[in-house]
């Protein structure tokens, strides 16, 4: 299994691997990640994850909305071609590293590794399945495409570019632990988390390696949310990178007595408890998050990043917005005014059943047999 740069792309590689293990105990499960991967910890930790190695890989960055613009940047320019090196050394690593393991099929999750470990698959004539969570395929995936064994995709197989007869629409894996939200499950999380049973609780996520824009904001809205909620608890998740920096931040601005009820997360490897005890959840509009928020049933206010390449979070918004599954806070409006992410949210928690209502909607459109269907298919194709 190869894939990372993120948690959206670890986390559906544990769900599978754990898939994979409960179909065949003795199959071996190897794990390939991009070198320097901040969170390469994670599979390695994982007990259904046998072995762990990592081989350089590149990005190539492009930016939504930037256009030929971002061809004059010379920083961004010098840097492509720094990585388009890696992505040749890490071709060779791949290669030597796959010939030795001669594994009998491959997944490939996305990320940048994906493209140098399925270039040298295809040269080795080991075949793989890719896995695309987003309604835009990513550049990796688009790749090495061509020589996939299948393309499994989240949404409807009609709407990729890839061949119909190799393309199967599976949903997005997660791990058993995100189950639909009971009021007794959400007692039980809260109890775990020291939350008092009759508190709101505003749970914030930015994504496995977190997102500044949102962190910087909630900065600014804590004190008014919580002077405005005397009972409300927040729980920020706001990635490894930011975890010292942010918990100065709240103890700047909070009063001690409001401090007392914030609590600052760098990863989490329990995510689901935090979403699962939480009113309102306030969060990125990455695929892998959307779709566990789904399962929970939970009212989320969805601020998608408009820079990512192609705008994928902006149509996964879309989607939900059409829905009427979710409230889509748009970025650049908060970084105009921060009150207006305060308003969305302060107008959910004020109305509880409207935010039940939404939930459910949210609920209706969730799969949860992904990471089954996909260790089907990857058993399937060792035979």
């Amino acid at each position: 299994m190869t894939g990372g740069g993120s948690g959206g792309h670890i986390t559906p590689i544990l769900a599978v691997a754990h898939e994979v293990k409960r179909l065949s105990a003795d199959t071996t499960v190897i794990y390939i990640g991009q070198r320097g991967d901040g969170l390469a910890d994670i599979p390695a930790a994982d007990p259904n994850i046998d072995q762990v190695f990592s081989v350089r890989a590149g990005k190539f960055r492009r930016y939504h909305g930037e256009g030929w613009r971002q061809l004059l940047d010379v920083p961004t320019m010098l840097l492509n071609i720094r990585d388009a090196g890696f992505v040749v050394i890490g071709l060779v690593q791949s290669y030597r590293l796959l010939r030795r393991l001669r594994p009998d099929i491959i997944f490939v999750k996305g990320g940048f590794v994906g493209v140098p470990v399925g270039l040298a698959a295809a040269s080795l004539k080991i075949p793989f399945i890719t896995h695309d969570s987003d309604a835009i395929p990513g550049l990796a995936n688009r790749l090495i495409a061509r020589w996939a064994k299948l393309h499994a995709v989240a949404l409807p197989a009609e709407i990729y570019p890839y061949p119909a007869t190799k393309t199967v629409s599976v949903g997005i894996p997660l791990v058993d632990d995100y189950v639909p939200v009971t009021a007794s499950l959400r007692a039980k999380y809260r109890q775990q988390l020291s939350i008092p049973s009759g508190a709101k609780l505003l749970f914030v996520i930015g994504g496995g390696l977190g997102a500044q824009r949102i962190n910087q904001a909630l900065t600014g809205i804590a004190s008014h949310l919580l002077a405005e909620f005397p009972d409300l608890y927040l729980i920020h998740g706001v990635g490894r990178a930011h975890e010292a920096a942010m918990n100065a931040d709240y103890d700047n601005e909070l009063s001690p007595a409001a401090r007392q009820r914030v609590q600052v997360k760098g990863y989490l490897t329990d995510l689901y408890r935090y979403s699962g005890a939480a009113d309102v959840v306030v969060t990125r509009a990455g695929a892998t998050n959307l779709a566990e928020f789904s399962v929970q049933g939970k009212a989320c206010v969805v601020i998608p990043s408009p820079f990512l390449t192609g705008g994928h979070q902006l149509k996964n918004a879309q989607v939900l917005a059409d829905a009427g599954a979710a409230v889509i806070v748009d970025e650049v409006a908060v970084q105009t005014d921060a009150n207006f992410l305060a308003r969305a949210i302060s107008d959910l928690l004020k109305n509880p059943s409207g935010a039940v209502q939404m939930g459910q909607q949210f609920q209706s459109m969730s799969h949860r047999d992904a990471a089954a269907k996909l260790a089907q298919l990857l058993m399937s194709g060792v035979q």
